[in-house]
């Protein structure tokens, strides 16, 4: 079984102060934050970026601020977000791209995404593609349901992706697929030979995923984008205290956390 990756997800687009105090909004405290996921455990950090007061941006000013704040201190790897926030466009969602972080997120399809929509329709999909493959960023595939894994193959056909790729299951949110066991097991049975996958579950549904991906050889996004609570009630002080315990569950499953250098060598990256 490979080494775990754990991807720290340390703002996202929609949570806000009101929700969580600790959620991290300038470069400065994404970089702080990043910093303490890599103690914690962490081998990649999903970027997205804010205004000062929190607004979704996709600004290539705020993310090279970030990469630039981490690579400094840091091997961690920087995975931008194509996906920006509800309403954006390819040129705003994939401008940051030019700067070459480690990775890049592709969602391969649109859903529903709570009472919006967070709409991929296929041309727009295949534009962030072509963006991520001309400046060789590697594509980690957002996966909400099956039809995006079924995307994701036909675009490796018309030659925009490449495999084996590397996928992220986004379980739990609502009007995308479920957020179980077994909904994750489907899902990766989708998978053609040597892809790898992690699973990002939504909300409550963090943890037990994570805990079932480092069981049977999958790795884990967990954070504040996608949870904020560390148990009922009690809101995790930050993302690192998020990877921290996916790191103690990997450790009692006697499941070592991948070095930088390892996660390099199973997303195929340079």
């Amino acid at each position: 079984m490979q080494p775990l990756m754990i991807t720290a997800a340390i703002c996202g687009a929609e949570v806000t102060r009101a929700q969580t105090p600790h959620v991290p909004y300038t470069p400065a405290e994404l970089v702080a934050e990043a910093l303490r996921c890599h103690a914690a455990g962490a081998t990649m950090v999903h970027v997205h970026v804010r205004l000062d007061d929190g607004t979704p941006s996709q600004s290539a000013d705020l993310f090279g601020q970030v990469l630039a704040g981490v690579r400094s201190q840091s091997d961690l790897l920087v995975q931008f977000s194509t996906g920006g926030a509800v309403g954006m466009g390819v040129d705003e969602r994939a401008d940051a791209v030019r700067l070459r972080p480690d990775m890049a997120t592709l969602s391969t399809g649109s859903v529903n995404f709570g009472d919006d929509v967070f709409a991929n329709p296929l041309p727009l999909v295949r534009q962030i593609a072509q963006r991520l493959k001309q400046f060789g960023v590697r594509p980690e595939i957002e996966a909400f349901d099956t039809g995006m894994v079924d995307t994701a193959l036909r675009l490796a056909k018309e030659g925009l992706i490449e495999l084996p790729a590397h996928f992220d299951f986004v379980l739990g949110m609502p009007g995308g697929m479920g957020g179980t066991a077994r909904h994750l097991d489907f899902m990766r049975s989708l998978l053609p030979a040597d892809c790898t996958w992690c699973v990002a579950g939504i909300g409550r549904f963090e943890l037990p995923l994570a805990e079932h991906a480092i069981a049977t050889g999958g790795h884990v996004r967990v954070g504040l984008e996608d949870n904020i609570f560390l148990s009922k009630g009690v809101l995790a002080k930050g993302s690192y205290e998020l990877v921290q315990a996916v790191a103690a569950v990997a450790k009692a499953a006697g499941r070592p956390l991948a070095t930088t250098k390892q996660a390099r060598e199973i997303l195929r990256l340079s």
